[in-house]
């Protein structure tokens, strides 16, 4: 197993993971500031006793977050689950949702905490995201809505998916929950669809411990969603939506104002994992890299690979031989949402409609990505890959 952060004179990394046993290199690790910097923020904190309730670090980080993203208005949340319930609150969504089965299982989960009916519809092969061509052919009259996901981080057919929603009269809300920081030669791809919902847990590229935010429009828009968040409080005698408590406590919030500061140094860190994981894999037979589109600013969230023919071994028999070398690579996504038992019911969930997205979630393994992944620790890896 590899040991991350362990020095050994005259040991190197490749030795360490051959013959130790030692601490095994998961799929994430959260990058984290120094400590002394959030610390300051905790005395603050302690010395003003305000704890939650929008104080000082949410409005601060409410606004850093926003100029950072390159957006006017933003609504910060506990998590990213409850910002994407919120949203759909928010909108009014009715009927049936047009979705991906090619995500994790919040994003689904948040259409029927609200009551809605969840429409799988299949990916596109190349981006991992949904299929435009599918969304068209799934509206019925019932159909309100559209939930696509920035898979990985590689942004939807923005284009294509607002065509359908404007000739249909259909609300987009995207879950960006992989996309934080993603930026096109348009400026950040949070700017499309009604709202946008980020999350900020500690698996992502940033991470407020739990978090998220709902990008929105207009100062209208974000000021209902903050009542929405704060059981519909418009002030302390009026009640003027049926709300939940989504509000980012101050804790978050600060460590949110520290940990942006640093967000440059991690991002250039994964981009030098990603980069060493692209020379070294391309062109093993049998193994596919994500394609990445030119003139896009990534955020490096995820390594996925997908295990095809020409390859000696199965996705299955990769995914255990890594793991037995203490590498815990992840099957990002696998089963599809729509094969779990509240959603196998539904028609869209049958897999012969959703024939991509069940390929690709057999071949699919994420490999480990994390700001603080030694570069010959990716080697080793890349090594035990192209061996088969």
């Amino acid at each position: 197993m590899i040991k991350i952060g362990l020095t050994h004179q005259g040991c190197s990394n490749e030795r360490l993971f051959r013959e130790e046993r030692l601490e095994p290199v998961h799929v994430k690790r959260p990058a984290m500031p120094p400590l002394e910097e959030f610390i300051s923020c905790l005395e603050a904190i302690w010395d003003s006793r305000v704890l939650t309730n929008c104080g000082p670090f949410h409005e601060q980080f409410e606004r850093e977050l926003a100029e950072f993203l390159g957006v006017e208005h933003l609504a910060l949340f506990c998590n990213g689950t409850i910002g994407l319930v919120t949203a759909l609150q928010a909108l009014r969504v009715a009927g049936e949702v047009i979705t991906t089965p090619y995500s994790f299982v919040a994003t689904t989960h948040a259409l029927l905490w609200n009551g809605l009916t969840p429409v799988f519809v299949d990916i596109d092969p190349v981006t991992f995201s949904i299929d435009p061509k599918k969304i068209e052919e799934a509206i019925t009259p019932r159909t309100t809505s559209i939930l696509p996901v920035h898979t990985y981080g590689i942004p939807c057919d923005f284009e294509a998916i607002q065509r359908i929603a404007d000739i249909y009269g259909l609300k987009v809300i995207y879950d960006a929950a992989h996309a934080f920081g993603v930026r096109d030669s348009g400026g950040s791809i949070l700017r499309h669809g009604d709202l946008s919902v980020l999350s900020f847990h500690a698996t992502k590229v940033f991470h407020t411990f739990e978090g998220g935010a709902i990008i929105c429009p207009d100062a209208k828009t974000k000021q209902r969603i903050d009542y929405l968040k704060n059981f519909g409080f418009a002030d302390e005698v009026t009640v003027v939506a049926p709300g939940i408590n989504g509000k980012m406590n101050e804790f978050q919030a600060a460590y949110g104002v520290v940990a942006l500061k640093h967000y440059g140094t991690w991002h250039a860190s994964c981009s030098a994992v990603s980069h060493r994981y692209r020379e070294l894999l391309t062109g093993v037979s049998g193994i596919r890299l994500l394609n990445v589109p030119e003139k896009l600013e990534w955020n490096y969230a995820y390594f996925p690979i997908l295990v095809e023919d020409g390859y000696p071994l199965t996705r299955d028999d990769l995914y255990y031989k890594l793991r037995r070398e203490g590498i815990h690579a992840r099957r990002y996504f696998y089963p599809l949402i729509s094969e779990f038992p509240m959603y196998r019911g539904f028609e869209s969930a049958k897999l012969e409609h959703l024939p991509r997205a069940y390929e690709v979630s057999r071949k699919v393994l994420c490999l480990p990505m994390f700001a603080e992944l030694p570069i010959d620790v990716v080697e080793s890896i890349c090594r035990l890959i192209a061996e088969g």
